[in-house]
């Protein structure tokens, strides 16, 4: 086989196997899905029933001069609290008030 011929060999090659790869992975799918229906679940319930949502912290903090940056007062500081604390200010003064 020239070198062409054997290029365009493994290109239907890599599509069989992609496409095989797809209908194993649709079989599985509708063999969980038709389980999950047996036992009186969707299977986006079970996928889903376990999994930790991050909680989202409201902003505690707000930059004197640009309202958009905001803190929670959790995690890394970000730059313009460094700044404030590093010249000697205090966070109290930017706390959002409610």
């Amino acid at each position: 086989m020239s070198l062409d011929e054997l290029k365009q060999l493994r290109k239907e090659v890599d599509n069989a196997i992609r496409t095989y790869q797809d209908r194993e992975r649709k079989k599985a799918l509708a063999a969980l899905e038709e389980k999950a229906q047996e036992m009186g679940f969707s299977l986006s319930e079970l996928t889903t029933a376990g999994s930790k949502s991050r909680k989202v912290h409201p902003a505690k903090y707000r930059h004197p001069d640009d309202s958009s940056k905001t803190w929670s007062g959790r995690g890394r500081q970000p730059a313009w609290v460094k700044e404030i604390l590093s010249s000697g200010g205090d966070l109290d003064d930017y706390l959002i008030r409610k």
